[in-house]
């Protein structure tokens, strides 16, 4: 849900779009979920859950856990927006047209990918984290946020950008969706190591740029 949110809320009127969608489903949803939690306004959300939605919209506890509510979207206000993600009314997900362009713009398929990260099994990880870590690989649409390049679910990590204990966390604005070998150079101190890496990726000099950005906010020398 918060990656739909995020995709969707470069769009004018999105609030008004979900809230209609939440009307719809309003009756299904609480005969679904009635039995197997708590409608209530939530108490005591987790940390994403605070960052990106208001705790004035009544939501499911479902397992102990509040499930974000559909209708609490608004629209991004930033210059250009449409144009910053290349987006087209064209590309929803409601219409077989729409579903095929998705398709065609995000192969290989960003969706399979994320169903298998959902399966990941990281018990030292915060649920924070792993939240932050979907919504973020969503967001950028599958794309190594230094080299540009589709991830597959097995090529992913996700970085503390300021790390954890230089006082970072594990906030969704402080987490990068890297390509595993991009993330080990960043962090790798071994010359050896560190040419083979070089060799392997052939990073441009902007790329290179990002990754020594990177190295610097871990406190490591340039390469």
């Amino acid at each position: 849900m918060l990656g739909i949110h995020n995709y969707f809320s470069r769009a004018t009127h999105v609030s008004v779009e979900f809230s209609r969608l939440a009307y719809d489903l309003r009756a299904f949803m609480y005969n679904r979920l009635k039995s197997v939690g708590k409608y209530e306004h939530p108490a005591n959300p987790p940390p994403t859950y605070k960052e990106f939605y208001s705790t004035g919209f009544r939501t499911f506890k479902v397992a102990n856990v509040y499930l974000f509510p559909l209708a609490n979207v608004k629209t991004v206000n930033t210059l250009n927006t449409l144009n910053t993600l290349n987006f087209s009314q064209e590309l929803t997900p409601f219409t077989v047209a729409g579903r095929e362009g998705i398709t065609r713009k995000l192969r290989p398929d960003v969706k399979q990918q994320l169903s298998l990260l959902l399966k990941s099994n990281l018990p030292n990880r915060s649920i924070e984290y792993m939240d932050n870590r979907i919504s973020r690989y969503s967001m950028k649409l599958g794309k190594c946020e230094i080299t540009e390049m589709y991830l597959f679910a097995s090529d992913v990590h996700c970085h503390h950008y300021v790390p954890l204990h230089l006082g970072g966390s594990d906030k969704f604005s402080n987490l990068r969706i890297l390509h595993k070998d991009v993330h080990k150079l960043i962090h790798c101190v071994n010359r050896e190591t560190i040419d083979v890496l070089l060799n392997k990726l052939g990073l441009t000099e902007p790329m290179m740029d990002k990754i020594n950005q990177y190295r610097n906010r871990c406190e490591l020398e340039p390469i």
